[in-house]
């Protein structure tokens, strides 16, 4: 594939590992664990390999192994020794790495088979919420700092929704067990980042509610026909990047001019775009939340 990284800069191996550069820098002055190349200008450059070897080293470190100690074992060995401490013991930062290389790599494979291993010990939920969301969070950063592109995102978040859609499958077919909520998920209007959402429905199902999944960009009028058929429905909704901070407040206001016909309106909304909400613009109707793990706790 053309957008196959290839090449790195110490600033994206940096990124990548949680390692800093400067450190990278020792190790490989002090003990020779890299082999950079470098450009015209004499910028060091790191290949794909020098990034598998670096996070490699960094799981062998952060569980107790000396800088000193691992720059003696033969490069061969060093997965082994990998695999070995993982075997040992759960890492979190191992599986973490396996999904940022697989993203890296453009390797479904290794996602596939870094899930499967997961699952031998945890279930789909513990999965998410404990690995997924804190690679989330470190891919966000990642394009944010210009280290992964556009494409690496959207195939690493296929994969993960691909898992969050099989899983949601095997359970809703299930008749609901509790009728005090109707739960309606939707994105608003240009808003596409779905995975948050989809979660939340997986785990709404999971807690026996019903729910009607709208999906992405959902203009707000399309929401009316929805209290027409439900009694006690509560609106969910995540805000990643819309509506921005200069039109989150007047959307409250028209998502509340829209339903007014409802006589017991609820909305909980999450996401990024919340924290420029001021409590006084919140109106009552409206509930926001911090985390997926908090909604998860409201249900």
């Amino acid at each position: 594939m053309n957008n196959v990284k290839k090449v790195f800069s110490i600033r994206d191996l940096e990124n990548l590992s949680g390692i800093k550069a400067h450190t990278i820098r020792i190790w490989e002055k002090r003990y020779n664990l890299f082999s950079p190349e470098r450009t015209d200008t004499n910028i060091r450059t790191y290949s794909l390999s020098s990034l598998q070897k670096l996070l490699n080293i960094t799981l062998l470190y952060d569980n107790g192994y000396k800088i000193s100690k691992i720059a003696k074992i033969p490069e061969s060995e060093i997965p082994n020794m990998v695999r070995e401490v993982v075997s040992n013991k759960t890492s979190k930062s191992q599986n973490l790495n396996a999904f940022k290389l697989s993203m890296m790599k453009f390797d479904q494979t290794l996602f596939f088979e870094t899930y499967d291993k997961l699952l031998r010990t945890k279930s789909f939920g513990e999965v998410f919420k404990e690995v997924f969301i804190p690679l989330l969070n470190e891919i966000g950063l990642l394009w944010q700092t210009d280290t992964i592109s556009p494409a690496h995102e959207h195939f690493i978040t296929s994969l993960i929704k691909q898992k969050i859609l099989v899983n949601t499958e095997r359970i809703q077919n299930q008749k609901p067990t509790k009728t005090n909520k109707v739960f309606v998920s939707f994105l608003p209007e240009n808003e596409i980042h779905e995975i948050g959402i989809l979660y939340l429905n997986y785990e709404i199902l999971l807690k026996g509610y019903k729910v009607v999944y709208l999906g992405q960009t959902i203009p707000i009028e399309n929401l009316t026909d929805l209290i027409k058929y439900f009694d006690n429905i509560y609106f969910l909704s995540y805000f990643t990047v819309k509506p921005d901070k200069t039109e989150i407040s007047n959307y409250l206001k028209e998502f509340e001019l829209y339903l007014r016909e409802s006589s017991n309106p609820h909305f909980w909304i999450l996401g990024r775009q919340i924290q420029h909400l001021e409590r006084s613009e919140i109106p009552s109707f409206v509930k926001t939340f911090t985390s997926i793990e908090e909604v998860i706790q409201n249900l």
